[in-house]
């Protein structure tokens, strides 16, 4: 993948990218405390992790700091801790999502209670709680560090996609499809997911529904894949609960979107939100940004409240230890200055088996599909050859250390 944080317009062809994985990237995520560290995921069952020099890429960088294996299978999803430093989240395709405290390099937690593929996870504001959606028609609510299911949802009139916290408010959205494939969203109450409070037809078109939430304003963005349009909602206490405003149209389809945090807005112009929109057609990333207008050169608080900053409110071993904190707050009132001293310090690690729960995750861990039993095949291969290199070296050794000693021998003992 790219990096460009400071560049606009066409980037050369050779520009410098982060290229050490050995399968497609699938995901990636920047650090909510800290601006230069990136996670990836991939199909080579890895997660990695990157620090990106200042001032960007000078080089292709394929030295990650970290490397986390734990999967048996490709990893898809990943997901920071809103609160605690160097907590990261993967879930993959063995069905397990693994908690791994950056600290020491090392999964910590594993949650073992889906049946199938996860499709996406959302922790609430505090990280106490993880949402997660899964191909098995299931929404649940989990308490991530002991893998306890709270609630479940068996969703077979709204087949489940996507899943959002609605910040503190104890509910979620999910988008997914009817039982008639129209695309759906549903709002839940966390507590009880027996039933969704409300659900809402938006259309008949097949993309996915991505579902973006800003918990200042209590806006919700619906953003289809494949489509050209991103519309947007009012998150209200009270019934009817949401209301639609208005919609973003373009004719370029976008086939996925990424999100600037909140202290890299232009509060100077009224933005509140935006998008990175990725229109592979045209091979660009155009931003997209959702302006409030305002005729005021006024800081505008009502749509600038405290908002989450960037210091950690907990370290990992408190919030493994069952600590919750609310998110530490900043105002944006005098702009963003970047005053975090925190540093990503990448632990040196020996052990090369996972023990998680009494398992060893990297232990005789089966191939699943063609294409892991080729990348296992190749990786045999390469091992093999490094052991007959490794052993020739040897015999060449033994030889010379033969020689050396009948040498010795043979000299007179007078000498």
């Amino acid at each position: 993948f790219l990096d460009f944080p400071f560049q606009t317009g066409r980037i050369e062809p050779n520009y410098p990218k982060v290229c050490g994985h050995q399968g497609n990237v699938l995901d990636i995520k920047w650090n909510p405390f800290i601006e230069n560290i990136i996670a990836s995921c991939s199909e080579d069952t890895s997660v990695r992790i990157w620090e990106i020099p200042e001032g960007g890429l000078k080089r292709n960088m394929t030295e990650a700091v970290l490397e986390l294996y734990g999967h048996s299978r490709r990893v898809g999803i990943l997901e920071w801790h809103p609160t605690a430093n160097n907590i990261l989240l993967s879930a993959g395709y063995d069905y397990k999502v693994l908690i791994w405290n950056l600290e020491v390099g090392e999964p910590v937690k594993m949650i073992d209670c889906h049946t199938d593929v996860i499709l996406c996870m959302s922790f609430n504001a505090n990280g106490s709680l993880l949402a997660t959606t899964c191909k098995d028609k299931r929404l649940r609510v989990v308490e991530p560090r002991s893998g306890r299911v709270l609630q479940e949802a068996s969703c077979k009139n709204h087949r489940v996609n996507r899943v959002v916290f609605l910040g503190s408010t104890k509910r979620l959205l999910t988008t997914g499809v009817s039982r008639w494939n129209t695309r759906q969203i549903a709002l839940w109450d966390q507590e009880d997911l027996s039933m969704p409070l409300i659900e809402e037809e938006i259309d008949g078109l097949s993309g996915l529904l991505f579902p973006f939430y800003d918990a200042d304003t209590h806006m919700l963005y619906l953003a289809g894949k494949g489509d050209g349009n991103i519309r947007y909602y009012e998150i209200g206490s009270e019934k009817p609960y949401l209301s639609y405003l208005m919609e973003f149209r373009s004719p370029a389809p976008q086939k996925g979107l990424g999100v600037m945090p909140k202290h890299g807005l232009d509060v100077s112009a009224c933005e509140v939100f935006r998008f990175y929109k990725l229109i592979t057609l045209k091979g660009l990333i155009e931003p997209i940004s959702m302006i409030v207008p305002r005729r005021s050169e006024t800081y505008q608080e009502d749509i600038y409240p405290m908002t989450p900053g960037m210091e950690p409110a907990l370290t990992p071993d408190e919030w493994l230890s069952g600590v919750n904190r609310d998110p530490i707050l900043m105002s944006l009132k005098e702009g963003y200055k970047r005053n975090s001293k925190i540093v990503f310090k990448a632990p040196v690690r020996e052990k090369k088996s996972v023990v998680v729960n009494g398992i060893d995750l990297l232990e005789n861990v089966p191939p699943r599909t063609e294409n892991e039993l080729l990348r296992m095949f190749f990786r045999q291969q390469d091992e093999i050859r490094r052991l007959k290199d490794e052993l020739s070296q040897k015999d060449i050794r033994i030889r010379q250390l033969q020689l050396e000693l009948k040498n010795f021998r043979n000299i007179p003992k007078n000498n």
